[in-house]
């Protein structure tokens, strides 16, 4: 919101022009005043105690007050630039993978040393903060899917609980992506007016836990409405699982400062992944590094976008209250003063 002040008649003021010519002409125009005296010395005492400023003074009052009733009658205001965003936006259920392999090497590069887990978080948070005018939910699985956010605008409160997840938290192992899809469709059933539906499934693995399988759930994904993409992410051939720390989801180094490889893990199911997303109307991507999983979410935020309308209007605040209180105010008292003490001889 921006204020800016103003004049609503701004021509009114014009008028002060005339309060100079008021002024030389009330001081060159009248009757010359004279009073006899039997003696001069009479004189010179009256002349001595005599108020010489006080015309002067009332004049001045005067002409002050006018010009603040002047300005009263412009109309003093604040303009109070409002603009209201009205968005038509899309419902957005993110599906996060936070199985064990999730803490797989093979997507940094070199010299370092990122989990698949930590460039998705950090991917995932950007995508998040893109969306401004979108509801977003999470909903994170291993053998079972939990949720970390419902539908929310809060973006700050989701991005937070975002970075308080960390690999192993979640005890039953396993990656059961059906549920996962089925848990965050139906979540997405009882919002209401959204201009879309979408689900972003995020996985590095192959459904080997749950009740639903992923088919199916995306099934009813497509039957509630819902576009399923998916992303598959990490090396398409086996590759090592590093030693980790469950309970923190930090890695685990030997004395010389290297992680110590454990179990092979196989690559995502890229063939079920596709299906998926086929039954909804969607796409389904492969992502090996942080580049390309940035850009999936690019392209998907591309492909849903959320259509803002912008409202603007102005509201006023009216001022000429106060240079028309103070204009009465000086009026007054120049009339006590033209009474009283300044009181002028006849």
């Amino acid at each position: 919101m921006n204020s800016n002040f103003e004049f609503q008649y701004p021509w009114v003021l014009a008028l002060l022009a005339l309060l100079p010519v008021y002024a030389f002409l009330r001081g060159r125009v009248g009757k010359h005043s004279a009073l006899a005296f039997s003696s001069a010395d009479i004189a010179r005492a009256a002349g001595a105690t005599a108020k010489a400023a006080a015309g002067r003074l009332l004049l001045f009052l005067r002409l002050l007050s006018v010009a603040l009733a002047i300005v009263a009658l412009a109309g003093p205001r604040f303009a109070n630039d409002r603009t209201e965003t009205q968005a038509s936006g899309v419902d957005i259920m993110l599906a996060l993978d936070l199985s064990w392999s999730m803490m797989a090497l093979d997507m940094s590069g070199p010299n370092e040393r990122v989990t698949r887990f930590d460039i998705a978080q950090s991917v995932l948070e950007d995508f998040v903060r893109k969306r401004e005018h979108d509801r977003i939910g999470l909903v994170v699985f291993s053998a079972v899917p939990y949720l970390a956010s419902p539908l929310t605008l809060n973006h700050d409160w989701l991005a937070e609980n975002l970075r308080r997840l960390h690999i192993g938290m979640i005890r039953e192992l396993g990656t059961a992506i059906g549920d996962a899809t089925a848990s965050a469709a139906k979540r997405l059933k009882s919002t209401q007016e959204s201009k879309s539906r979408i689900i972003i499934l995020l996985t590095d693995g192959d459904n080997n836990k749950g009740e639903i399988d992923p088919i199916p759930a995306a099934q009813l994904a497509a039957a509630l409405g819902a576009k399923v993409y998916t992303i598959g992410i990490g090396v398409e051939e086996p590759c090592r699982l590093p030693m980790f720390e469950p309970a923190t989801g930090k890695l685990v180094l030997d004395p010389q400062g290297n992680v110590q490889p454990t179990l092979v893990l196989q690559p995502a199911n890229y063939s079920v992944l596709n299906k998926m997303s086929n039954l909804s109307g969607a796409r389904s991507y492969r992502a090996t590094n942080r580049r390309e999983l940035q850009s999936i979410y690019d392209d998907i935020d591309r492909l849903e976008k959320t259509e803002v309308k912008l409202r603007r209007f102005t509201t006023y605040t009216p001022l000429f209250q106060w240079p028309l209180l103070t204009a009465f105010g000086l009026f007054t008292l120049e009339l006590l003063l033209a009474n009283t003490r300044l009181r002028r001889v006849p």
